[in-house]
């Protein structure tokens, strides 16, 4: 393998790692804003909860995502 391709798998694994985050976050953040609204009976306390929570677990999971493609390359 050159470094042109291992460029190239770099990428690839960056970019589906955002696509996973991305499409595992829409549908996270429908179930979790339904759960709350449930639970609280507000829609507008639901969507701000809704909302923090999907911008800190959608970091979170990029971060642990890219974390264990770095390990996958280590070892």
């Amino acid at each position: 393998m050159n470094t042109n391709d291992l460029t190239s798998v770099a990428k690839n694994s960056q970019t589906r790692a955002i696509a996973k985050t991305i499409t595992w976050r829409i549908l996270a953040t429908l179930i979790t804003g339904v759960v709350v609204y449930l639970y609280t009976g507000e829609f507008g306390e639901a969507s701000k909860i809704t909302l923090t929570a999907a911008l800190i677990l959608t970091v979170a999971y990029y971060l642990h995502e890219e974390f264990w493609q770095r390990m996958r390359r280590r070892y």
